[in-house]
């Protein structure tokens, strides 16, 4: 099972805020998810970001890819 790091779009319409989710790759965007790390919110300045970085570390060391925009978040949020 090839497992992702990834963002899920929540909010309204135009006022999107994410979640960081750990979910099947073959699984869709907003769809079932293993485990929620995280969250991002862009709409307020500055954005804010709160990420578990042991969760996620412990997910990468067990073969999870981050896709590229959770791997900005995830070096944002102070893991290397």
């Amino acid at each position: 099972m090839a497992v992702k790091i990834r963002l899920r779009r929540m909010g309204q319409k135009k006022a999107p805020f994410y979640r960081v989710i750990v979910a099947d790759s073959r699984s869709p965007r907003d769809g079932r998810f293993i485990e929620e790390i995280g969250y991002y919110d862009p709409n307020v300045d500055p954005s804010v970001i709160k990420v578990d970085v042991d969760k996620a570390k412990e997910w990468i060391a067990n073969g999870a890819k981050p896709t590229e925009t959770v791997a900005k978040i995830l070096k944002i949020a102070g893991l290397e």
